[in-house]
């Protein structure tokens, strides 16, 4: 009797552990990756692939950019907002492009030097691409057909919540610190 009574506590004791177990493994695993973020792109500093999908759960603030244009001084304010809300998990993710007036001509070791030496740029950059029109890459492409539309210039601005889907969309006009755009980060990232 005192054996199958031991037996029982046993095969208890090993339940809660195994259940303690995949409590702790649901907390630290990585959350599944949104259909908006299978994506990959080269890194504009070394062409390294990046896939996305390193950006599950965080909170997305998506821009094209441009070196010689009149909104280039964003760099500062989205490298101030990626500075002070990083921790938090704001993830700004800048798209060198040269689809608008032809204001990124340069190479991607140029533009990485620029953003860099300029602006002090820490935030993930990618390689120049298109993204409006029928050659839009598939982020910018899937961003407009969210309902974000497409951009009219450089430094049109998508955030795109933890879930991986689209806020809102800001145009080139709307500067980083932006009362409104600021509002909608914050309540993004309170936002489990």
């Amino acid at each position: 009797m005192a054996t199958g009574f031991f037996s029982l506590q046993g095969h208890i004791s090993a339940l809660v552990i195994a259940a303690c177990g995949a409590a702790n493994a649901a907390e630290t695993a990585p959350p599944a990756c949104p259909p908006l973020l299978q994506k990959s792109f080269k890194r504009l500093q070394d062409d390294a692939p990046q896939n996305l999908c390193q950006y599950a759960g965080k909170v997305l603030l998506v821009v094209n950019t441009a070196s010689y244009c009149g909104f280039t001084p964003q760099y500062e304010g989205l490298e101030k907002l990626y500075a002070q809300y990083g921790g938090k998990g704001l993830v700004v993710l800048g798209f060198p492009s040269n689809d608008f007036g032809e204001q990124e001509p340069g190479q991607s070791k140029d533009i990485a030097d620029f953003c860099y030496n300029t602006y002090g740029v820490k935030f993930p950059m990618f390689e120049k691409t298109v993204v409006s029109g029928k050659a839009a890459n598939p982020l910018f492409a899937d961003l407009a057909k969210a309902g974000g539309g497409t951009p009219k210039w450089n430094f049109y601005k998508y955030l795109v919540g933890r879930d991986g889907k689209l806020i809102d969309s800001y145009s080139s006009m709307t500067k980083p610190d932006s009362s409104a755009l600021v509002k909608d980060i914050q309540k993004a990232l309170a936002q489990p």
